[in-house]
């Protein structure tokens, strides 16, 4: 009996897939880890965020994934397995899931992917990643430089020909968008990952890049996209101040977009009180920071 824990994450974790239909096709029963009680031959863990808790991981377990270490690797046999294999474990999830590419082109230092994956490299076409039984039209792209790649062509056709709703779930590099990529991106219907609204994801994280920012907006605008279909993530905490990180926020609202916020450091009490500003709309759309600064260290009176 093999024992499977998704110590965090919310999205079907693909190594723990693999390993699953690894066991299966040797014939092994697998099911998620119940506790101690039961007999499990061997327990595997995959941990993606190293702030996550290991309370519910036993000693016995074989823990892997990046909140371990950047480096760890499923072993060759079972790296080879096909994830798509081991949909049996998230029965009720609805999209299809996976890599069309890995690797980054840019090396942007408060990021582990270049640690993690190194330069950009293409994985699989399209429809090598269309194999949940309930995923529908439905894909979620898990790249975290789609439009990097060689091919990138090639998988845009792909996805425009099988009229597929995609989610690009880590954002597309906008800073280095052409136009024709942009007329691409136009074509395709994105979608936020949880496909209620058509919505596209890129990223605003350095205060000096605004001109290549603004640059890649415009191109988007060009190609018929929507300001209000496009989101930017906004990194705060890493070498920014909030007086510029105010501005980017502002700037991306002047823009018609949403913005996104970031924190780079969780538990500092000014990122949070900043993300929670900006990210719950409803206080976003009424208030201005200085007011909900103002009013959340108000004293209460009672």
């Amino acid at each position: 009996m093999i024992g499977l824990i998704q110590v965090d994450g919310r999205l079907p974790n693909l190594a723990l897939m693999k390993l699953g239909a690894y066991h299966v096709s040797r014939g092994d029963e697998v099911e998620w880890y119940l506790g101690p009680l039961f007999p499990y031959d061997k327990v595997y863990a995959s941990k993606l965020f190293s702030f996550s808790s290991q309370r519910k991981i036993p000693d016995k377990a074989i823990v892997g994934g990046t909140g371990i270490d950047f480096k760890n690797r499923l072993p060759p046999d079972i790296d080879a397995v096909d994830p798509g294999k081991g949909w049996f474990l998230y029965p009720s999830y609805p999209n299809h899931l996976g890599f069309s590419q890995i690797g980054c082109r840019l090396r942007c230092e408060f990021c582990c992917v270049p640690q993690k994956e190194g330069a950009v490299k293409p994985l699989h076409n399209i429809d090598s990643l269309l194999t949940n039984p309930n995923g529908g039209n439905r894909l979620v792209l898990l790249d975290n430089d789609f439009f990097g790649q060689p091919d990138w062509v090639d998988r845009c056709e792909e996805i425009i020909t099988r009229k597929l709703r995609v989610s690009f779930a880590q954002g597309l590099n906008i800073r280095l968008l052409t136009e024709e990529q942009a007329g691409y991106l136009s074509r395709i219907s994105f979608w936020n990952p949880s496909f209620k609204k058509p919505q596209v994801t890129f990223a605003w994280d350095r205060h000096k890049d605004k001109t290549f920012i603004q640059r890649g907006l415009e191109r988007c605008v060009a190609a018929g996209i929507k300001p209000y279909r496009i989101q930017f993530f906004v990194l705060i905490g890493f070498d920014s101040t909030p007086e510029e990180d105010l501005e980017r926020v502002e700037t991306i609202r002047s823009w018609g977009a949403d913005p996104f916020v970031m924190p780079y450091q969780k538990d500092d009490p000014y990122q949070r009180r900043f993300t929670r500003w900006v990210n719950h709309r409803a206080i976003f759309n009424t208030i201005s920071f200085q007011e909900y600064r103002n009013h959340y260290a108000a004293p209460s009176h009672h």
